[in-house]
């Protein structure tokens, strides 16, 4: 007997249903390692040992490299925005534009996607590689979690809020230093300003959105992995990185349109 074909409003909504349990499925996954991150009876000593190794590894590597590459962009973007705002008489502007584009916008964004890049989509593929290795004991959801992704997914939060600070506090020194010099006769109003900028709602909203983007970075492609026993198909590797990539995008981007909303609505 033939089949029948399904029709597209049919095939949609199977598609929709599909991503529907996914994202609940990296819901609950992610709910699960924060309740094991926050639990002291998880950090017995050998995770709190491999915590640590697993920060080493993913913050120091990052340091120099993004230091480097976010004052470059951060001195050509402070001085087109100082430039530009110096053509049309708003040089008064052009500081608190400065904070409010490079600071809250994009060093949080830039710093998650740097950490995804050369962090936890490769670790995302580690874990899969993991679950293949022949003789691999099998574990409970878990304790796969409390184990395997855990420590990888604090690594690459770790590296996140980490980078995030230390390229906030560059941006400010750099964008001082365009416009007023080694001279301290700006520092006061500079200060002033940046104290307006940084209102408690803006922190608030700040702090919301830089511990999201580390969340997103940290646990999404990692969750996405599976769980322990799941055999990886021929390819996993790349899968597995892009299935994390996409998701996490797609997070980062709701967050961006929150916060952009929380600021300027």
């Amino acid at each position: 007997m033939t089949g029948v074909t399904p029709s597209f409003s049919q095939r949609w909504a199977q598609a929709a249903m599909r991503r529907v349990h996914n994202a609940a499925q990296v819901t609950r996954d992610t709910a699960l390692l924060l309740a094991l991150a926050v639990s002291p009876a998880t950090h017995t000593a050998a995770r709190r040992a491999r915590i640590a190794q697993h920060v080493v590894h993913a913050t120091l590597p990052q340091l120099p490299w993004f230091t480097v590459l976010a004052a470059l962009a951060g001195l050509v973007l402070i001085r087109i925005v100082v430039v530009t705002a110096q053509s049309y008489g708003l040089s008064q502007f052009a500081l608190e534009m400065v904070v409010r584009v490079l600071v809250l916008e994009l060093l949080p964004l830039s710093a998650a996607l740097f950490v995804a890049l050369r962090c936890t989509l490769p670790l995302a593929s580690d874990l899969r590689r993991l679950q293949a290795r022949p003789g691999q004991p099998a574990l409970a959801p878990a304790e796969w979690l409390a184990d395997e992704v855990m420590p990888r997914a604090l690594a690459g939060m770790f590296a996140v809020l980490l980078l995030v600070a230390l390229s906030g506090v560059l941006a400010l020194v750099l964008a001082y230093l365009v416009v007023h010099g080694l001279s301290l006769w700006g520092l006061d109003g500079y200060t002033r300003m940046v104290g307006r900028v940084f209102s408690p709602a803006v922190t608030l909203v700040f702090v919301l959105k830089t511990l999201a983007c580390a969340l997103a970075v940290g646990a999404v492609p990692l969750v996405s992995v599976g769980g322990p026993v799941r055999p990886p198909p021929s390819g996993a590797g790349t899968a597995v990185e892009l299935v994390g990539l996409v998701r996490m995008t797609a997070v980062l981007l709701v967050v961006e349109v929150a916060s952009l909303l929380g600021n300027y609505y």
